[in-house]
């Protein structure tokens, strides 16, 4: 009898993940936020016009380009929030978005791995210190109104990365991904301010 309820038991069907993000994982957004955004302003707020472009190689980024290809990844990530919220629910979502939060979190904030900048987040230079620090407040501003306000259940939404590494991304991914990344870059901004000529 107890074989029978076991067999019974292990041909149920398992239930399906929860796709709303939880207390805990809006919480871990809101602090991947408000701590990335207080890294970045520390980062350009005290930088001289000198030091803003100084470059410490000719294919490098100075410090100005590194800030811009932040606001321009911000706006570009955020738009994939929006993009995936408005498309139809993946019926596949947990089997092709599985382990990709987790993999988000251990591969971009530390930097690991290289990759080159698609077109248009290629900073160009001309944004200004004053433009850039603007353009940042008042699209986090909007992201974070997002984070905190949203029902949707983001995790059944999807849009799929460029780079095959990452792969179909859900709405909630797509959503870290915007701390993490800008948390990346703030430590490129730290390299070129640690490498040996930096204007004092």
């Amino acid at each position: 009898m107890k074989q029978l309820t076991m067999l019974a038991l292990a041909c149920l069907p398992l239930a399906a993940a929860d796709a709303n993000m939880t207390t805990e994982e809006r919480t871990k957004v809101l602090n991947y936020l408000e701590d990335s955004r207080k890294e970045f302003l520390a980062s350009i707020d005290d930088v001289t016009a000198e030091q803003w472009k100084w470059k410490p190689a000719p294919e490098r980024w100075s410090v100005g380009e590194t800030a811009e290809h932040i606001v321009l990844a911000e706006a570009l990530l955020f738009a994939n929030v929006t993009k995936a919220v408005a498309s139809p629910k993946n019926p596949d979502w947990e089997e092709k978005t599985k382990g990709k939060t987790e993999f988000i979190e251990r591969v971009m904030a530390p930097r690991l791995g290289k990759a080159t900048a698609p077109e248009p987040i290629v900073p160009s230079g001309k944004m200004t210190q004053a433009q850039v620090r603007e353009t940042f407040l008042k699209q986090r501003e909007e992201i974070v109104k997002f984070a905190q306000e949203t029902q949707v259940a983001l995790k059944q939404h999807t849009v799929d990365h460029p780079f095959p590494v990452f792969g179909t991304l859900n709405a909630y991914q797509w959503l870290i991904y915007i701390p993490l990344h800008t948390e990346r870059h703030d430590k490129q901004i730290a390299e070129v301010k640690g490498t040996a000529g930096f204007p004092k």
